[in-house]
């Protein structure tokens, strides 16, 4: 069944074998035959494997192979049940945020500051900010030009509930801002939204200033010119089929949503049964939009919010993905926003 429906690689074929031999030999301890084992002889296993200090992980991927035996007898009329069909999976417990530590911060500092140009400088008193003040990454983008109140020692800041606090500035955070604040107009280019001008950090952006979705890109290419090794943000190489196989059947993805033909879902469902995992099908206007290396991207990044509604002759509300040719993703990027 591994074979000849889900494909399984020989290292997965083998890791099943594994978790079932172990759980036979579970069984025969109590008299019990493999193919004749019952929800409460699966759960005490599972009770078992948690006594003996096994993690959730390890538990759940033994359950999936235990599913898929039992599946595999039911389909083959061995058997009329399917015991473990009322039986959870165990629950993995969600991993700590990564911290930076002061080292890893000072090397992200100063790798902002040793950019040059108006790009350097509005990327120093973001970080600046951000770094003295903690304010939400929502709340630094989203800054009016008028925070910089009378007095240059402190920040005015609008939050949450429409709550306002004035947030003092350390010296580096002040220094980083007037040296921004100096170059601030080059941002105000003629492609700049209208209204653009009331913002601290103005973009081209249709909110009219700097999106938390660019400023986490541009955060994370300086983590990595700065040597912090890429944590959360991460992007997935390979041929597409294999590497969206590999996504549905990896057991940290809890939810899968695509678009495609019956013979697709059918395919996705079979990749995320061995994990036990939600799907849903995209319904309407999310085909995606591909922007290649040798298009005129100007004339793509002014199209691309459009195409969010007008997408594959549909007048939808969903947003379709934008695939960028790797050699032109920065540029793209920077035209978008």
């Amino acid at each position: 069944m591994l074979v000849a429906e889900r494909g399984a690689s020989t290292n997965t074929i083998a890791a099943y074998g594994r978790d079932l031999d172990h759980f036979a030999t579970f069984l025969d301890s109590r008299g019990v035959e493999v193919d004749a084992a019952d929800g409460q002889s699966i759960r005490d296993y599972l009770a078992e494997l948690a006594r003996r200090g096994l993690s959730a992980r390890t538990g759940a991927r033994r359950l999936s192979a235990i599913r898929q035996f039992h599946r595999f007898l039911l389909t083959e009329g061995r058997r009329t049940d399917d015991p473990c069909a009322a039986i959870d999976s165990p629950r993995q417990g969600r991993p700590l945020p990564k911290l930076l530590s002061e080292q890893e911060v000072e090397g992200l500092l100063a790798a902002a500051h040793a950019k040059d140009g108006p790009e350097g400088m509005r990327l120093a008193a973001l970080l600046e900010l951000l770094y003295a003040t903690g304010l939400r990454v929502s709340e630094l983008v989203g800054l009016p030009a008028a925070a910089l109140g009378r007095d240059p020692r402190f920040l005015i800041v609008r939050g949450k509930g429409d709550k306002e606090r004035m947030v003092p500035l350390g010296e580096e955070a002040h220094r980083a801002l007037l040296a921004y604040r100096r170059v601030r107009d080059r941002f105000l280019g003629k492609r700049a939204r209208r209204g653009a001008e009331r913002w601290l950090f103005p973009s081209r952006a249709e909110a009219g200033h700097l999106t938390r979705q660019r400023f986490g890109r541009m955060l994370k290419e300086l983590a990595l010119e700065a040597g912090i090794p890429e944590g959360v943000l991460n992007v997935v190489v390979g041929k597409g089929s294999v590497a969206g196989q590999r996504l549905i059947e990896h057991p940290d993805v809890a939810k899968i949503g695509f678009t495609g033909s019956t013979e697709v879902g059918q395919q996705v469902m079979r990749g995320a049964a061995g994990t036990i995992k939600r799907v849903t099908l995209e319904l309407g206007g999310k085909s995606a939009n591909v922007v290649f290396a040798d298009a005129d991207l100007e004339r793509a990044a002014a199209a691309a919010p459009y195409a969010v509604f007008d997408n594959a002759g549909q007048d939808c509300c969903a947003a379709p993905p934008i695939l960028v040719d790797r050699p032109a993703y920065d540029r793209f990027a920077e035209l978008l926003v």
